[in-house]
């Protein structure tokens, strides 16, 4: 990882990744981040994995998708929106090439200090045999059940109470 994104002790720099709010224009270069960060994890839960499902994943709320850069590289996905009194993190995708540096657990870091301002949890689902869960749980995501499908679990965020 360049050392230009790093903070002073050395983790993934939040305030180096700008992002910018997705167009239909994008959907190629989002399609191809979907099969090289999702197809494995797909084909192991046994969920779709078509060409198909894939756009429709992709298209799924594109107006709340928004592209993570570091300078002028690609390096991710990032779409959530506001559901009621929670924040519900759809998806969260890494280039391969820059996933194990902190970049998801920094993205995901700006909505939980968003959603813990606000009073509010922040949910999302995770299929079973994504590693991500790792992160989602080193985080404060508890599981709370599973997707009907039962490909997914459903996870919860909730902010620390406030001290008195």
């Amino acid at each position: 990882m360049d050392k230009t994104y790093k903070d002073r002790d050395g983790v993934a720099d939040a305030a180096a990744v700008t992002l910018r709010q997705a167009t239909r224009d994008d959907v190629p270069a989002l399609m191809a981040l979907r099969r090289a960060t999702m197809l494995e994890h797909l084909r192991s839960a046994g969920a779709p994995d078509d060409e198909a499902s894939l756009l429709a994943r992709v298209e799924y709320r594109l107006e709340d998708a928004q592209l993570a850069y570091l300078g002028d590289e690609l390096i991710g996905l990032f779409k959530a929106h506001e559901m009621g009194d929670a924040w519900m993190l759809v998806q969260v995708q890494i280039a391969p090439a820059r996933q194990g540096q902190g970049w998801g657990a920094a993205l995901i870091g700006r909505l939980l200090e968003r959603a813990a301002s606000e009073g509010r949890s922040v949910v999302l689902h995770v299929l079973k045999t994504n590693p991500a869960r790792r992160l989602y749980e080193r985080l404060g995501f508890v599981i709370e059940g599973a997707s009907e499908d039962g490909l997914e679990y459903v996870m919860r965020w909730r902010a620390a109470p406030k001290a008195a």
